[in-house]
């Protein structure tokens, strides 16, 4: 492939923005207090995959109008195919599914439901009043299924756990009639006096179910911030709309005192509060500026830029999450990727 058609599939996948995508998985994993394992690693493959290919088919649905309002992108250009842009949003829908599914059924039903909701907003939601909500529900079914894809991988199935606990189950059953190994089973169990039981084993394993509404916050977080930059990229090829910036510089504010104000009443050392504090400064101090500037001049430019400053501020908004959740390693991690996030899209834009 020439270095002119790399060039072209990077702007139409909008490359910079790939980096928004690793922390719903992060954030998802830390909300079951459970740290990054094989299961985050394929979440945050399939959302990749699916990210990408609502790129490309953002592209194909807009040919048409990016033939007037934007000549510049790769379709209208003639750099890439419209048949191209199509096949690959097809293909990078069905490898998403593919590493959903080796996440487990919950994993693939959410990837599924997140798939739909992409393809439902490319083709038709997009250019009506249901798009911003659309797009908040695909962000918050990703740091949902970051979670589902976690707590499968950590639960106990059919590998070494359940062989211990299949021990335990069988230790229990001797324990009722033989004295000694009674002794034997209430000295090892995890709460002292009490024998582990067949019980208390399903019930573990139960315990993995409702696990994934522990996210269901950072995913309603995550959501409310994708329906605010959604509703500003309406306005970025034409501008003209003072409201909408404004409205959604107050939801970031709004979000950010909310972070902020969380950790100062949740059980925490003083350096994990100090740590998501910063965070939601550094989430503010990246939306609320060019959304700032966007009220005050809607002018598609300006627009343009809200929307990009609102796509990166998704980084530091990530990782504070994780960081309340616990997940501290998992949110320096991510703010790793701000500088590369910056640079990559001085080349390639991510709006």
């Amino acid at each position: 492939m020439r270095k002119r058609d790399v060039g072209a599939w990077a702007e139409l996948l909008r490359v910079s923005a790939l980096f928004t995508v690793p922390g719903d998985a992060l954030a998802g994993a830390a909300s079951l207090g459970v740290a990054p394992n094989r299961g985050t690693a394929l979440a945050l493959g399939s959302s990749l995959c699916l990210y990408e290919a609502g790129m490309a088919l953002n592209d194909w649905a807009d040919r048409d109008e990016d033939a007037i309002d934007r000549p510049h992108r790769p379709i209208p250009s003639g750099r890439i195919a419209p048949r191209s842009a199509l096949t690959a949003a097809a293909v990078l829908t069905g490898a998403g599914l593919a590493l959903s599914a080796a996440a487990g059924r919950r994993s693939l039903a959410l990837a599924t439901a997140l798939a739909a909701t992409v393809w439902s907003y490319d083709l038709h939601f997009k250019h009506t009043r249901g798009g911003p909500a659309a797009m908040a529900a695909a962000r918050s079914l990703d740091v949902l299924l970051g979670a589902a894809a976690t707590g499968t991988a950590a639960a106990p199935g059919t590998s070494a756990a359940t062989a211990t606990a299949a021990r335990a189950t069988s230790g229990t059953r001797t324990a009722a009639t033989n004295p000694a190994a009674r002794a034997r089973s209430v000295a090892g169990s995890p709460v002292r006096g009490r024998p582990v039981t067949g019980r208390a084993v399903r019930g573990t394993a139960a315990t993995t179910v409702p696990r994934t509404r522990a996210a269901l916050p950072g995913a309603v977080v995550m959501g409310a911030h994708t329906y605010a930059v959604t509703s500003v990229s309406r306005h970025e090829a034409h501008g003209g709309s003072t409201l909408v910036p404004l409205t959604a510089l107050a939801a970031t504010l709004g979000l950010g005192a909310l972070g902020i104000r969380e950790q100062r009443t949740a059980p925490g050392t003083p350096p994990a509060r100090l740590l998501v504090t910063a965070l939601a400064g550094a989430y503010v101090r990246t939306a609320a500026k060019p959304f700032l500037h966007a009220a005050l001049n809607p002018s598609p430019p300006l627009t343009q830029r809200a929307v990009g400053g609102g796509i990166r501020a998704m980084i530091p908004l990530q990782a504070a999450l994780a960081a309340r959740a616990g997940g501290g390693a998992s949110a320096v991690a991510l703010m790793g990727l701000v500088p590369l996030a910056r640079k990559l899209a001085r080349k390639v834009s991510p709006t």
